[in-house]
């Protein structure tokens, strides 16, 4: 099954989201912030990341674009989570994801 990296700050969030997709038989990895989650990216090689955009040290936005400008990991699937539900996240977030 698909290793998922979950990039999330929130204990509460982290815990259920990890709980149902682990009990879907994915094997879920965590990081607490945005540094660490790009560290995971390139060190535990994730088949996908949700990546909250709220997020310590480095946020989600900073991250995705890292992520995207490094070769070892461009081709990583980053799925946003955020509780933004503004229009404006929205078109941030495409800019971010298509570079």
């Amino acid at each position: 099954m698909a290793k998922i990296l979950y990039v999330e700050d929130n204990e509460m969030n982290r815990d259920m989201l990890s709980r149902r997709l682990t009990r879907r038989g994915y094997d879920i990895i965590m990081a607490f912030d945005g540094q660490a989650g790009l560290d995971m990216m390139r060190n535990d090689a994730p088949d996908i990341v949700l990546m909250d955009m709220g997020l310590p040290v480095l946020d989600g936005w900073e991250a995705t674009i890292q992520a995207k400008a490094d070769d070892s990991i461009n081709s990583i699937p980053i799925i946003a989570l955020t509780a933004h539900a503004l229009e404006s996240d929205k078109q941030k977030a495409l800019r971010v994801w298509s570079g």
